[in-house]
């Protein structure tokens, strides 16, 4: 048995991240705090994503992604993009990536990839995506998962 696995779990350092997703003109974006760095040549993402959500299936069929870094004063928006709403892009600036994936534009900074393949991960699947262009947009400091809280209900997950 794990003793507070909610409060151990967020020791774990990670950033906290909007990622857009694109399957043509379908997009929708998430909140990501379960993203790394893979390997270096190729440059690969590693992205966790639940199955379930409705992004995993834009993501399957798209193929294509970006990873947008949140900065330290935007936890309103990891907050408003982890729930499920019609439309949560409304109202955001958003550009368009070298493969079509929507930038947020208030973002730190960006990654826009190509998925290369997935793989089981309990009750999430792992997107390995390619790094096909990045760019940092505004300066800051990276929000921290630990810095949210429990914003995203994950205390009631562990079992």
């Amino acid at each position: 048995m794990i003793e507070n696995p909610d409060t151990l779990f967020k020791l774990i350092s990670h950033g906290v991240y909007v990622v857009g997703v694109s399957d043509g003109e379908r997009q929708n974006a998430f909140t990501a705090a379960w993203i790394m760095q893979a390997s270096f040549n190729p440059p690969l993402l590693a992205i966790s994503i639940n199955p379930e959500h409705y992004s995993y299936r834009l993501l399957q069929a798209g193929g294509v992604c970006t990873v947008n870094v949140l900065g330290q004063d935007q936890c309103a928006l990891a907050e408003h993009f982890g729930r499920s709403a019609r439309d949560k892009m409304a109202g955001f600036q958003w550009q368009k990536g070298k493969t079509g994936a929507p930038i947020l534009s208030e973002s730190l900074a960006y990654f826009d990839c190509q998925v290369s393949h997935y793989s089981d991960a309990g009750d999430h699947k792992i997107a390995v995506c390619k790094v096909v262009a990045a760019a940092r947009l505004h300066e800051g400091r990276p929000l921290w998962y630990q810095q949210t809280g429990d914003i995203d209900g994950s205390s009631g997950l562990y079992t």
